[in-house]
């Protein structure tokens, strides 16, 4: 027997919670200066509960080439990353028009 998704009722292989829990998420990405005018990359809206941060924060910083982290339910990136972070998160799966750059 196939194990059946609590939330949705079906099958754990055909189960869309993950997918319909990216939906409904609005993705705030600004700019913000911080000390000595260094620019930081703050990336908020994403549900914690769904996704972990810490891990999403590694891959942002991987393909950005850059430090950073995941705390108070935001990640925070040195630098000027906008493009790049709407980019790899439309690569996976949050919808485009959900995604809201300041």
């Amino acid at each position: 027997m196939a194990e059946i998704c609590p939330v949705c009722g079906l099958p754990k292989e055909l189960c869309v919670c993950e997918e319909m829990s990216k939906e409904q998420q609005r993705i705030r990405i600004r700019i913000e200066n911080k000390r000595w005018g260094k620019k930081y990359t703050i990336i908020d809206g994403i549900d914690s509960k769904d996704m972990k941060l810490n891990k999403l924060a590694s891959q942002l910083k991987a393909k950005c080439a850059c430090g950073g982290t995941a705390k108070n339910d935001q990640i925070m990136l040195q630098g000027d990353h906008r493009q790049v972070v709407r980019e790899v998160l439309i690569g996976l799966g949050f919808p485009e028009e959900n995604i809201e750059i300041q």
